[in-house]
């Protein structure tokens, strides 16, 4: 997982590439509070159904994906943002070639 510079400007939409059937990531920042990683999956990747024991924010830089939270199915665009809540099963599927911005918060 790569990480991005300090003092940086970043385009979380240039600075990440699609690669062919894969889930590409890079870390932004990384503390013991929690965690920024950006996302880029081809259309159809996915993240099985499972839960963290944190709340988690995904906002789309790009493209376009289901997040299902709790067996309820959400479709988000660019510039859309949902919040996953702690210990609540969801999932991601990439309708389409989309890229993510992921935060964490632990606490």
């Amino acid at each position: 997982m790569s990480t991005f510079k300090h003092s940086t400007a970043i385009n979380f939409k240039k600075d990440i590439d699609y690669s062919e059937n894969s889930i590409v990531s890079k870390q932004v920042l990384q503390k013991p509070t929690g965690n920024i990683t950006l996302f880029a999956f081809d259309k159809g990747q996915k993240l099985s159904e499972h839960s963290a024991p944190f709340d988690a924010m995904v906002q789309v830089v790009e493209g376009k994906v289901e997040i299902t939270i709790d067996k309820k199915p959400y479709i988000l665009e660019e510039g859309e943002t949902i919040i996953m809540p702690a210990n609540i099963p969801h999932a991601v599927t990439a309708i389409e070639k989309f890229k993510m911005l992921l935060t964490m918060i632990k606490g």
